[in-house]
C-alpha cells in the first residue's frame, strides 16, 4: 500500500471541510509524517501531481490549507469535484 492512501481514502469519507491536527494526519500515514511536513508549508502545495502526498488529498477531491504555528491542516472540497 502506497504511503498516502489511507489518508486518501480517509478523506474520501469525508464530504465537506475538514480540519486535523499534525498527530491526527500522522496517524494515518504508514511511518508518520516527515519533519519537513512540521516546518514548511510548501510541503503542503497544492497541485503538485510529483509528490505522493499532495496527490493523496487531491484524488480525494480536497486542497490542503496548512497552519503550521496551530500544528492543524484544514482539507477544503475541491469546487466541482465528483465523488
Amino acid at each position: 500500500m502506497p504511503k498516502y492512501d489511507a489518508l486518501r481514502d480517509h478523506l474520501r469519507r469525508r464530504t465537506g471541510e475538514v480540519r486535523y491536527t499534525l498527530a491526527e494526519i500522522s496517524d494515518l500515514v504508514p511511518g508518520g509524517l516527515p519533519p519537513s511536513a512540521y516546518r514548511y508549508e510548501a510541503w503542503w502545495a497544492n497541485g503538485d501531481g510529483t509528490h505522493s502526498h499532495s496527490r493523496s488529498w487531491a484524488d480525494a477531491g480536497f486542497t490542503a490549507h496548512p497552519d503550521l504555528d496551530r500544528g492543524t491542516v484544514r482539507f477544503v472540497p475541491m469546487q466541482g469535484h465528483a465523488w
